[in-house]
């Protein structure tokens, strides 16, 4: 096994007002690690009465928390900071437990959620507000401040990195934070709730509720809660956007995509080949910034073949982490299976790829390409969310432009190429909110912002970054004068 299991199985409740509390439902589900099948803890999901307690004490907590020095704030996250550091490898192995993903690729999750703790962190010096002398004797002065009580719902695929997109900069700021992770990765939520505790947060700054759908529901409702960040599929953001933004709450909602790359017939084949597979396959595919769609420009030199054969040396439980649950392989399977049907060609196989040693209970899918795919087909359309990488072959660069700007999905366009004037060419014209040049995973890094467009993001800002800032905090405005000054003003 490449993960350590746990000594017991861990029950996992709500943090609330600084303790951990069982949910009133008496409904929930047993949690399976993807490597073996194991049972490995169980998670109670949450009412909105559940959420409504979570929200109370976060309420009460807010005027004290509010009212620390930002500086005091920043040096408590970097306390938690120094502790998810000192407890990495025991972090770590719980998100690959949970999720599927390989050890290191559950260490680059956390690795990169604590980048956006350094951001947080960096608040006091770089964004103290302003002021300014805007008419004799007037002075307009700018102060950010945070909104209150806010929630984020998270997914899956990052039980780490996810949520610490998110809590850092919202806490720094001021805020209370609820977080509510999936049902399927509850584990690595409560760990951080006890690192936060632990850290020095007061009770009810940082909270954790369990559930479904009932709890995020109860979340994009409730009235005292006045920003939800989110981060799933297309069809569950915009739910919660509708939901949460009728209740008169701001929303960020990130969904799904289908990241293309576009393969331009000067490609640097050491650059290229395994930055595609990695791009296609990490994660298992389960990420949103995935490269899922190559449009292969007018290849003449068999760079499809290369991708495909440095595809097939990718090994489940070794380069390659398993899928979440059975679902998902049993989905995959039948997109590849339907492809096959509709004439594409299968030039890599993954359906029936043997389990790793120890892992024969686990679900795991090897990497599968698709080539001869056409723009009309669902493998060249959806989100099939798996180690799938679906190939058009194009005769030009606008026609390659011209497939991606044809999806409704808007997270990510790549294009590997050595000349810099296609590169300019593809990021002037590509509409995605994140362009890759030779990147097959094109993530901004902060200050940078995370953020895509049309169906892969409903609402404004970015989740991380500046647009982090933005999102979590609203700035107050305040115009100052002592006297009357001799010269009157339209101000006066």
């Amino acid at each position: 096994m490449l993960v350590t299991l746990p000594s017991a199985l861990v029950d996992c409740r709500n943090l609330v007002d600084g303790e951990w509390v069982a949910s009133s439902t008496g409904r929930g589900r047993d949690i399976h690690s993807p490597y073996d099948g194991r049972v490995v803890g169980r998670v109670g999901f949450s009412s909105a009465a559940d959420v409504d307690r979570a929200v109370r004490a976060a309420e009460r907590a807010f005027p004290t928390w509010a009212a620390m020095p930002l500086r005091d704030r920043a040096r408590l996250l970097l306390r938690f900071r120094e502790l998810i550091v000192e407890h990495l490898d025991e972090l770590s192995n719980t998100v690959a437990l949970e999720s599927g993903k390989t050890p290191d690729e559950a260490r680059a999750g956390v690795q990169r959620g604590l980048e956006v703790m350094d951001f947080a962190a960096s608040l006091p010096n770089a964004d103290a507000g302003g002021a300014l002398e805007v008419s004799r004797g007037v002075t307009c002065e700018s102060r950010r401040e945070p909104l209150g009580v806010v929630a984020g719902i998270t997914p899956f695929n990052f039980p780490a990195m996810v949520p610490m997109w998110m809590f850092p900069i919202a806490l720094t700021v001021g805020n209370c934070f609820v977080l509510k992770p999936s049902e399927k990765v509850p584990l690595t939520a409560c760990r951080l709730g006890e690192l936060a505790s632990l850290a020095g947060y007061p009770a009810g700054v940082f909270s954790v509720v369990h559930g479904d759908r009932e709890t995020v529901e109860a979340i994009a409702e409730h009235p005292a809660i006045q920003a939800v960040g989110f981060v799933g599929s297309s069809a569950a953001a915009r739910a919660v956007y509708v939901r949460a933004t009728s209740a008169g709450k701001r929303a960020l909602c990130l969904g799904g995509a289908k990241n293309a790359i576009i393969l331009a017939p000067d490609a640097d084949e050491r650059l290229t080949v395994q930055s595609i597979v990695d791009s296609f396959t990490g994660c298992a595919g389960q990420r949103c910034m995935a490269a899922s769609l190559l449009l292969a420009v007018d290849d003449r030199r068999g760079l499809v073949e290369k991708i495909a054969d440095a595809a097939a040396r990718m090994v489940p439980g070794e380069t390659m982490g398993a899928l979440i649950d059975p679902a998902a392989k049993e989905r995959l399977t039948h997109a590849i299976d339907e492809a096959e049907r509709a004439g594409a060609k299968v030039l890599v196989d993954g359906r029936r790829t043997a389990a790793p040693a120890g892992g024969e209970g686990g679900i795991w899918m090897g990497a599968t390409v698709l080539d001869g795919a056409t723009a009309g087909m669902e493998c060249a359309r959806a989100e099939l969310f798996g180690p799938v990488l679906t190939v058009l072959r194009v005769r030009t660069l606008d026609e390659a432009l011209a497939v991606d700007l044809g999806s409704p999905y808007g997270n990510a366009t790549s294009v590997f190429t050595t000349s810099g004037a296609v590169a300019r060419y593809v990021g002037e014209r590509a509409r995605s909110g994140m362009i890759g040049v030779n990147v097959g995973v094109p993530v901004p890094r902060d200050p940078f912002s995370f953020g895509g467009t049309r169906d892969s993001k409903l609402g404004h800002g970015d989740i991380t970054g500046q647009g982090g800032v933005e999102f979590w905090s609203t700035l107050k405005k305040i115009t100052t004068k002592w006297a009357l000054q001799p010269d009157a003003t339209w101000m006066s």
